[in-house]
């Protein structure tokens, strides 16, 4: 199963360092567990996570209420959860969070047949979310305006020298690194923006990933989530990422689609 991921992707720069650092075990979850124990990994509560077969999520239990009240994380043996502990060992803060907030939603409203805001918006992170991490200053700035206008080519190929000396973009949503196993042009991830100080892009790796788990986490803690804080950003797009990016591939607007006008627009 696993022979199936390339690991060259630039994709999986993120969790790579985490797959990496796991020592040879029978299971994936007994590597995870070996991981989880050296890092310190805890849920909101202080509980250790551990990784844990699917079989012991009781019955009627909320995956993300099990979390919450046990530390345990439900596992099964296949891509979608292999990447998702790959995820809790790169960033152990946000996922702290984001279970935090479903938890809290699930505890005051239960488990009813559609979500609710804010659990939706965490789901979303939690599933198919990634990190730009874009130099602050002016230039920055208008990139991430021309992103959020959906004006794609201003963004990625004008602006292409500036990913990776002046943006960065680090994928967080453990299904979207499942999907990109088998990568398609129309792969598109719900985008958060950080504004980084000049400084970060001098740092090396463990410390730009553990300032952005720092700050995402804070800023969930204080603010919450809303789907209002993404933009969608298709991933065989970031400048660099994919073989075949000359100008006419932005113009494909099955994929890179132009911007709806607002409804107060029409």
């Amino acid at each position: 199963m696993f022979a199936e991921i390339d690991w060259t992707r630039r994709w999986y720069d993120a969790v790579r360092p985490a797959f990496d650092s796991l020592a040879p075990a029978a299971s994936f979850i007994d590597r995870f567990n070996a991981n989880a124990a050296r890092l310190g990994l805890q849920n909101h509560r202080g509980q250790p996570i551990r990784f844990v077969p699917q079989a012991d999520l009781p019955p009627d239990t909320a995956y993300e209420e099990f979390i919450g009240a046990t530390g345990c994380v439900p596992t099964r043996e296949n891509l979608h959860d292999f990447f998702n502990g790959l995820v809790w060992q790169t960033f152990p803060l946000i996922k702290r969070e984001l279970n935090a907030l479903q938890a809290a939603q699930i505890a005051s409203a239960g488990i009813k047949q559609s979500r609710g805001p804010a659990r939706d918006a965490a789901t979303i992170f939690d599933e198919n979310a990634a990190l730009l991490v874009v130099r602050d200053g002016d230039a920055g700035r208008t990139l991430v305006e021309d992103l959020r206008a959906h004006r794609w080519h201003a963004t990625l190929f004008a602006r292409r020298a500036m990913f990776g000396t002046d943006a960065q973009v680090w994928l967080f949503g453990h299904a979207l690194m499942e999907k990109l196993v088998a990568p398609r042009k129309a792969i598109t991830a719900h985008t958060r923006v950080l504004f980084a100080p000049d400084a970060w892009f001098g740092l090396a790796w463990e410390d730009r990933r553990a300032w952005i788990d720092m700050q995402v986490a804070g800023q969930l803690c204080a603010d919450g989530l809303s789907t209002a804080a993404f933009t969608p950003l298709p991933v065989l797009g970031v400048p660099g990422w994919w073989a075949q990016q000359d100008e006419a591939f932005y113009l494909d607007e099955t994929v890179f689609r132009p911007k709806r006008p607002a409804k107060n627009q029409i």
